[in-house]
């Protein structure tokens, strides 16, 4: 008998010892080896000459609309756009309809994704006024990524606008819970400044100061509960500059867009380019990039929150915001990276580290003896052009259509599973969900 199932040879491997040219075995979906595996028997062996392999690139912020808006995406039709990605696990949120803000929304949603989405899997739980007395609970549900609270720039009972509930949420847990932070009160009051048929006008609508108001006011309710804050989608320079000061209790997600796209996409993409919060002009694009550089900026999530052409061709303001990401977060930071604007090595910090010691995955995030065979495995000189046609999710739109980058997601291992591989669909429907280090079953 073979000694492992999987020998993925002769790449360069990226890790806890930097970047090195080794073999990496596989047994019942976990590594068993790395290093020279020279003479040892496998049932299939996998040349990666000339490619990286990196730690499962985990995306922690997509939307797939599952269930009640799945004219847009499902589960299966974002997983899938996932993988093709190089992504191997996804965080998803609870603004679906219904809301996953129970146990009972929240176990078809596990249900639903079980052996059906083409990657790993986590499901936020929205934190309302009205289930805050069950969050300690559901926060514990096995596969649950933690608590979500739109302080701005959601519906219904899923706004929790105010300082008192924002309170008793994080009163009530213990895990680390995450926010889009924009202060609701400051939207409603600036809503005059939308000026209709112009997209451009939302960054104005939705100002740094509206951003910055509200994480201040978050960072100072986590001080007051002594618990921790994740601040998603950063989108100002004064931000950054801030959370350095409290990352005790803050850590930072960025996304591409906010480092890609500028005011000028506004012109070029028109609502297509229109997301909460908004893309900005390119000092603000540049101070993210700081947080970067700098370490402030933790972990980087796509923010996939796709709409149908004729949602978001719609006049402004009644266009929809958001756009489609989960696939183009892996080339488009490759070719960040190949512009020398970050490492391969910060990359995979940002995209498996971070999130693993961020949120506590257990055995996924590191390529090392233990771990899930989890492995977003890249060739990083390769020369792509991005179409509306390669995106897999339904929407079937991308608003990086056209662009050239460098660097290039070649293969997505799930759990020893090879899921893609040179763009084409391998093993369909192996997603299981993530376990967590502070939810695990007793």
């Amino acid at each position: 008998m073979a000694q492992y199932d999987t020998i993925f040879k002769n790449a360069i491997v990226v890790n806890h010892d930097g970047e090195g040219q080794a073999d990496i075995a596989v047994r019942s979906g976990r590594i068993a080896a790395i290093g020279n595996l020279a003479g040892e028997s496998a049932s299939e062996i996998v040349d990666c000459t000339g490619l990286h392999i990196l730690p499962g690139v985990i995306d922690t912020q997509v939307h797939f609309r599952e269930p009640g808006l799945t004219h847009k995406e499902d589960l299966e039709s974002g997983s899938l756009s996932a993988v093709m990605g190089g992504v191997t696990g996804v965080f998803e949120m609870p603004n679906t309809n219904p809301l996953t803000t129970s146990k009972e929304t929240f176990d078809a949603k596990i249900a639903a994704g079980t052996n059906r989405m083409h990657c790993d899997f986590a499901f936020y739980i929205g934190g309302t006024h009205e289930n805050v007395h069950q969050l300690a609970e559901l926060e514990k549900l096995p596969g649950c990524a933690g608590i979500k609270v739109f302080m701005g720039s959601s519906t219904g009972s899923l706004l929790v606008q105010d300082d008192a509930g924002v309170e008793a949420i994080l009163r009530a847990i213990s895990r680390r819970a995450a926010f889009h932070s924009e202060d609701e009160y400051m939207l409603e009051e600036r809503k005059h400044l939308r000026v209709p048929g112009d997209p451009s006008s939302h960054p104005v609508w939705r100002s740094p100061e509206v951003a910055m108001s509200c994480t201040t006011r978050l960072v100072n309710i986590a001080r007051k509960t002594g618990k921790r804050i994740h601040v998603l989608h950063i989108s100002t320079a004064e931000e950054i500059v801030y959370l350095a000061d409290h990352k005790d209790v803050a850590s930072v997600e960025v996304t591409p867009h906010h480092l890609t796209l500028d005011e000028t996409a506004y012109t070029k993409l028109g609502t297509y380019a229109q997301m909460n919060p908004p893309v900005r002009d390119a000092e603000h694009r540049e101070g993210i990039w700081k947080g970067v550089a700098n370490g402030v900026a933790d972990i980087l999530g796509s923010d996939h929150a796709p709409h149908t052409r004729e949602e978001k061709d719609h006049a402004y303001p009644d266009s929809h915001s958001g756009m489609t990401g989960v696939q183009t977060l892996v080339p488009t930071m490759l070719d960040h990276v190949n512009a020398g604007k970050l490492t391969l090595q910060r990359f995979v910090d940002m995209t498996s580290h971070g999130p693993n010691r961020l949120f506590g995955i257990a055995n996924k995030g590191r390529i090392a003896v233990g771990y899930d065979a989890d492995f977003t495995v890249i060739d990083l000189k390769r020369r792509e052009t991005i179409t509306n046609d390669w995106v897999k999710s339904r929407v079937g739109w991308t608003p990086y259509d056209g662009v050239t980058v460098t660097g290039w997601p070649v293969g997505t291992i799930v759990r020893g599973n090879t899921v893609m591989w040179q763009g084409e669909l391998v093993t369909p429907s192996v997603g299981q969900p993530m376990r967590f280090l502070e939810a695990l079953p007793v």
